[in-house]
């Protein structure tokens, strides 16, 4: 298993301060959330990347239903050369109530899921190179030969980590069609109409993976949480390949920075 730790609250010089401590106690990852309005996130992980030499470097997670996906492209793909392929993009739909409504961004679940089908294969397919063309539902691209520089460190792509309901059958065939799945579960009783899946749903989702043509042995089964209220390891046996450290609360702390850093230099959870 490897650790990441998702950055709760920061500035972009802050990440990359705190990218370097993750780096140097040990930890196999840092990644940031990208806000509709705050913070850059890719701003911050090229920060991140000048920072560091080996842990990977990633969103958790980017909602591509409100990104252009020739922007979004551009700055994976940027953050990719500078960090020399240590990226990793992981996607979903998002929460619309992190301001999605408030700033006039696309709430339709079943369209905002179509958007980010289509926002993926643009991606996807300009980072293949030039010419490129496409015409999907909501977004078109005319061929073009104008010179750019698009290209990926990390082949044929970079990876993709994708949110996955289980038991939904869409949700599910989307996430497995990509590099790694970070498993949810609706839930209507919870505040955020989602949970962290148990110990058995990881340990059957890794029995259907394993089971699944489209997933090799490199597939990710991603699990967020705090290891002082679960057992990383006990995720681990059940099939989890990445274990997200994060630390929500921090955020109604004084100094959240503060307390990101203090529990990045602890290490990742034993």
């Amino acid at each position: 298993m490897k650790f990441g730790f998702v950055v709760p609250w920061a500035d972009a010089a802050d990440v990359g301060d705190l990218a370097a401590a993750a780096e140097q106690a040990g930890w196999d990852g840092l990644f940031v959330w990208e806000p509709v309005w705050g913070v850059d996130a890719w701003i911050s992980l090229g920060l991140a990347a000048v920072r560091t030499s080996k842990i990977r470097l990633g969103t958790m997670l980017t909602p591509p239903s409100r990104r252009r996906p020739w922007e979004l492209a551009s700055q994976v793909a940027t953050v990719d050369r500078v960090s020399n392929g240590r990226v990793t993009l992981s996607v979903g739909l998002g929460a619309p109530n992190s301001g999605f409504d408030t700033f006039g961004e696309e709430c339709n679940r079943k369209v905002r899921a179509e958007l980010m089908d289509e926002c993926l294969d643009v991606m996807c397919g300009l980072w293949r190179g030039q010419p490129f063309e496409y015409a999907g539902t909501h977004y078109t691209v005319r061929s073009t030969e104008f010179p750019t520089i698009g290209h990926t460190v990390q082949q044929p792509r970079v990876p993709i980590w994708c949110v996955g309901a289980l038991g939904r059958p869409k949700s599910m065939r989307r996430a497995l069609s990509w590099d790694g799945i970070i498993p949810q579960v609706i839930d209507s009783s919870t505040e955020m109409g989602v949970r962290q899946p148990t110990l058995e749903e990881i340990a059957t989702l890794g029995a259907e993976i394993a089971a699944h043509p489209n997933t090799g042995g490199d597939f990710d089964i991603v699990v967020e949480g705090q290891g002082t209220e679960h057992s990383p390891s006990a995720y681990k046996d059940a099939g989890a390949t990445w274990w997200i450290e994060s630390m929500w609360g921090a955020i109604s702390e004084h100094s959240p920075v503060t307390a990101a850093y203090d529990r990045l230099m602890q290490g990742p959870p034993s």
